[in-house]
This record gives structure tokens, C-alpha cells and sequence, in this order.
């Protein structure tokens, strides 16, 4: 698999997780038609990210499915190396191992009642798991080419540790400034798939608003994603309660096509190879078809 294979624009979503797996494959191969170049799909305590991939790349030919991310709190090494050979042997150059995860206290409220193992710093603890995946002997078939692996990369030491150790990195709920940052940090020979939060709505006020609630909720759920706006020159005044309008337009890119174009292009500009588009709507729940329809017709 190569960067062009994803081509410079795919989709990011959780909605995949609420629908039925019919309703999933229908959808999976209509946005193949469509023309994107890749579906990245989350992980939150809906289908398990192998189930997952394995129904989107078996409802599919040739669009490339990657975990977006799958996260190692969930699943030791050895499942993991196992699943991934699995998918990269079924659907030769079209899996992508995205690789990630936080403490499990880290999020409020999420895993509450769940049985949640612990997890250590984020970067030894990548490392040690990335290690002990490659330590797993094959006892069938290994699959040619090897799956892609990237990174949930923030920090950057993160950053530098998906450069030197995957294909690169899945930088997630991220400015262009970021973007920026992290190509310096990876160098220009690592991939950079960034995902992009995105509004299609021009009615400005509304859309803002639902942007608001999109990025309020993860810098009030997620420390880490709190940190690395703090990296980036946000404040108390752009974070504590509820995100500011500065905060809010860097995040989320909402208005018409033009308005997401130049957002895409931006980040293309900064350094990134990828943009995975998240739609997002009033409805978290709801395959955005509409949207993502039309986003390929303005952006493919």
C-alpha cells in the first residue's frame, strides 16, 4: 500500500458502530462508488474494531479500511497480531492498523461498571505493546504485503515514536497548526493521515453550535486531548466551560463545501499526506449520507 492508494481525501466515523451490518455494508460499498480513497472507523464499545473491518473490507473491493483507532486497552498483543495478519491476508493492501489508547480512568463516565484493564504511559507503553506484537510467531500464513501500521499520535514523542516505528501517524481532533507540527516532528518521509471534523450546514449559527458540542465534549471527556490544546496556545479562557469560538473554528471546519475544501487543502498545504472528513451532525447516531454525498461531489 502506498499514500496514493488512500488518495488525499477518506472519511472518519463512529456511526458505523449504531447501524445494523447490513445497513453498514450498503453503505461501505456505495461510498467505494462514491471515490474515497479510505474509511477510518473509531472504537467505542460497539462492534470491536476486527469485527468492524472485517464487514466494511468484505462489503468492499478496493477502498482501504483503517482502524481509526483500535485501541490496545481493549485487546493484548496477541490478538491483536493475530487479527491484523487475518485482515492483511484477506484483503491484501487494503487494511490499515490504526494503534492508540489512554488510561482507562482517563475518560469520565465511559467504562464505568466495565472490567477495564490499566493502562501505563502512553509512549513506553505503545512501544512495549508494539514489541511484544512483533515478538507473536505466525503459525499460518503471513500475509504479503504486511498490513500498515499508524499510530494515534498527539505529542511528540508519540509523533517521533510512529515515525520511527509505523508507516506514520493518525493525528485526531487537531488544528492545522498541528498539522504543521507534527510533519516537522515525522519528518517528510511518514505518512500523516489527519482526521477532520466537518459541519455542512450554511445556516453559520447552527452549525457552530453543533460544532461547540462536538469539541466541548472531548476536551471535557479527555485530558489528553485537553493537553494538546494547551500545547497548541489554548487557554482556560478557549477550554473551561464549554469551548470558545477560537477554539471551535480551529477544531471544526462547518459552513458549505468551499468553506471544507479550503480546510482539506489547508491541512494538505501543512504537511498532511491524508484528510479523513468526520461529519458531524445533530444526530450522533445517524449515517450522514447526504453529507458524505455530497462532499464527494465537491471534493473527488
Amino acid at each position: 500500500m502506498t499514500i496514493n492508494d488512500l488518495g488525499q481525501v477518506g472519511l472518519w466515523t463512529f456511526t458505523f458502530e449504531a447501524q445494523p451490518a447490513t445497513r453498514v455494508r450498503e453503505a461501505a460499498a456505495e461510498l467505494e462508488e462514491l471515490g474515497y480513497g479510505a474509511l477510518w472507523f473509531g472504537e467505542g464499545l460497539g462492534r470491536d474494531t476486527v469485527s468492524q473491518a472485517w464487514l466494511l473490507l468484505s462489503a468492499t473491493q478496493r477502498i482501504v479500511v483503517a482502524s481509526g483507532i483500535a485501541n490496545v486497552a481493549y485487546r493484548d498483543p496477541i490478538a491483536m497480531a493475530a487479527a491484523e495478519r487475518a485482515l492483511g491476508e484477506a484483503f491484501p493492501g487494503r487494511y490499515i492498523l490504526g494503534l492508540g489508547g489512554q488510561r482507562v480512568d482517563a475518560v469520565s463516565g465511559v467504562f464505568d461498571g466495565y472490567p477495564m484493564p490499566p493502562v501505563g504511559r502512553p509512549v513506553p507503553m505503545m512501544c512495549g505493546y508494539l514489541d511484544s506484537m512483533d515478538a507473536v510467531p505466525a503459525h499460518g500464513p503471513r500475509p504479503d504485503p504486511a498490513p500498515r501500521r499508524v499510530l494515534a499520535a498527539l505529542g511528540p514523542k508519540m509523533l517521533e515514536l510512529a515515525a520511527e516505528r509505523t508507516w506514520g501517524a493518525h493525528p485526531y481532533f487537531v488544528p492545522v497548526e498541528h498539522t504543521v507540527r507534527a510533519r516537522e516532528t515525522v519528518g517528510p518521509d511518514a505518512f500523516l493521515g489527519v482526521e477532520q471534523a466537518v459541519v455542512l450546514d450554511t445556516d453559520l449559527g447552527r452549525a457552530r453550535e453543533v460544532a461547540r458540542a462536538h469539541v466541548t465534549g472531548y476536551v471535557e471527556a479527555a485530558p489528553h486531548q485537553e493537553a494538546n490544546m494547551r500545547r497548541l496556545g489554548f487557554g482556560d479562557a478557549d477550554l473551561v466551560g464549554g469551548a470558545s469560538d477560537r477554539l471551535v473554528d480551529a477544531i471544526v471546519a462547518y459552513g458549505d463545501t468551499d468553506t471544507i475544501r479550503k480546510r482539506v487543502q489547508d491541512h494538505l498545504n501543512a504537511g498532511a499526506d491524508h484528510v479523513c472528513l468526520q461529519v458531524i451532525t445533530a444526530d450522533p447516531s445517524a449515517l450522514p449520507m447526504k453529507e458524505w454525498r455530497e462532499l464527494a461531489t465537491a471534493l473527488l
